[in-house]
Order: C-alpha cells, then structure tokens, then sequence
C-alpha cells in the first residue's frame, strides 16, 4: 500500500524515546507499530459501533414486542424455567 499522507502529532520525549526503543527491540519500525496500532484502533472502534447497533436493534424489538402485549412477567418465566430444569434433573 503506497503512502501517501504524514501524520505529524506532538507526544512526550520520553514516551517517544520509549516507544522507538520497544520497536527497535522487536525489529520493526516504529511507523509499521503505529499503524498497525492505528488500524486496530480502527477495528475495535467499527466493532463497537457495531455492537451498539445490535444491542440498540435487540433493545427495541423487545420494547415493540412489550408494547404489543407479546411479553411474560418474570415470575411467569421463572417458574417455566424451574418446570425445565426439574424435567431436566428427572431425566439426567
């Protein structure tokens, strides 16, 4: 991938001198680690986004399914699930 753009930030020059040191001691430029930190920052920011698509979505299919009278009362679905276990227990 060709380079095309500088990216120019201000750290401190202990952090930097730190950071170049580690890099040096793993044989790899210090520029390949940070954009591969870059790119990973990336990642987890999409997935997260991601994520708190999916939990909004789930969140309001179950508000919908409330509103529309499709839902149980917790002690409804405890007790269905007690009446599970048990049959699993009888038969285990």
């Amino acid at each position: 991938m060709p380079k095309e753009a500088v990216f120019t930030m201000k750290l401190d020059h202990a952090l930097r001198d730190e950071f170049v040191a580690e890099a040096q001691a793993a044989h790899r430029p210090a520029s390949q680690v940070v954009r591969e930190l870059m790119r990973d920052f990336v990642r987890r920011q999409r997935e997260e986004r991601e994520y708190d698509a999916f939990l909004r979505h789930k969140v309001d299919v179950a508000r919908s399914s409330m509103r529309a009278g499709r839902s149980l009362a917790n002690d409804e679905v405890e007790a269905s699930f007690a009446a599970r276990r048990a049959k699993v227990a009888r038969n285990g």
